[in-house]
């Protein structure tokens, strides 16, 4: 095989730079998805309670209902915007990348 010219090995270099954020985006993607997953479970919880209860700290303390939905939609309207966000950078660095990889199989079948 060939050797690589300088420039392909560069472009390759990128490549892997953007899989490496690829995958950090995908990480913080799912750690949202699991707090979205977590405050939908508590807004669903909270509307079957008597009584709510929010920690502080080491501190449990008594709490209003209408107090905690307002902070747990406000949370999931946080993350949901977060997700967003992410799948948005997700899909630039695919394409990105996509591009990056016909140049280098180009290049490299010459």
């Amino acid at each position: 095989m060939a050797e690589l010219s300088k420039e392909t090995e560069e472009k390759i270099a990128q490549l892997q730079l953007y899989e490496q954020g690829l995958q950090k985006i995908l990480m913080q993607k799912q750690q949202f998805q699991s707090n979205l997953v977590e405050t939908d479970s508590a807004l669903t919880e909270l509307e079957k309670a008597q009584e709510a209860y929010k920690i502080i700290g080491n501190v449990m303390i008594a709490s209003k209902k209408e107090d905690l939905k307002k902070d747990l939609e406000s949370k999931k309207e946080t993350f949901n915007l977060r997700i967003k966000t992410l799948e948005k950078q997700e899909n630039q660095i695919r394409e990105k990348a996509k591009k990056l990889q016909e140049e280098i199989s180009k290049k490299i079948s010459e």
